[in-house]
């Protein structure tokens, strides 16, 4: 196979990578009843001036299957932190005892696990749109090789490499998907 088409799938690799990583992290903070630090990775700070993510002013643990606790370094940053947890809109109450908040994790109703699940589909969607378009990107890209001297084989065989790849990480996002679905319908 010529070495820019070779170079083009590596970067239509590297960028599926990429959107696989997202989509997947992305699918991580969708809670699915079970407490887990991740559920506050979106969540910052106002700490000495500038936005700092939770996880680096404090320790984030779970203590069972429905409890977080998050333990500032400072004290002076309860307030900052359970403010922040509130308007993060992430439907989880702070309790505060002057020393650690704890957040109690509900269990989730039959309503609220499809409501996730929706979720979970809009996601993976995004993820395979992603994909898509950096289907499309590369195989352009391929495609303006040509006027360097490459043939309309060499072309052909390269939109076949980038088509596999792209099966291949769309697979990957709908086990994903099916896993994290079953995660959630799980009582």
């Amino acid at each position: 196979m010529n070495e820019l088409i070779s170079l083009e799938l590596d970067d239509c690799k590297e960028n599926m990578d990429k959107a696989m990583t997202r989509t997947e992290s992305e699918l991580t903070k969708i809670r699915a009843g079970k407490a887990s630090p991740a559920m506050l990775d979106g969540i910052a700070i106002d700490y000495y001036g500038s936005m700092t993510p939770l996880s680096q002013v404090s320790n984030i643990n779970t203590t069972d299957a429905r409890t977080i606790v998050i333990q500032p370094w400072e004290k002076n940053l309860i307030s900052t932190i359970e403010k922040a947890i509130i308007d993060s809109n992430i439907g989880l109450n702070p309790q505060n005892d002057g020393l650690i908040i704890r957040l109690a994790v509900p269990p989730l109703t039959e309503e609220r696990r499809r409501d996730l699940v929706k979720k979970v589909k809009e996601e993976t969607e995004k993820g395979r749109v992603a994909i898509r378009n950096i289907r499309k990107d590369a195989n352009e890209s391929i495609k303006k090789l040509k006027g360097e001297g490459i043939s309309e084989d060499e072309i052909k065989v390269g939109e076949g490499e980038v088509q596999k790849l792209t099966d291949s990480f769309i697979a990957k996002v709908d086990q994903l998907a099916e896993l994290k679905e079953k995660d959630i319908m799980t009582v």
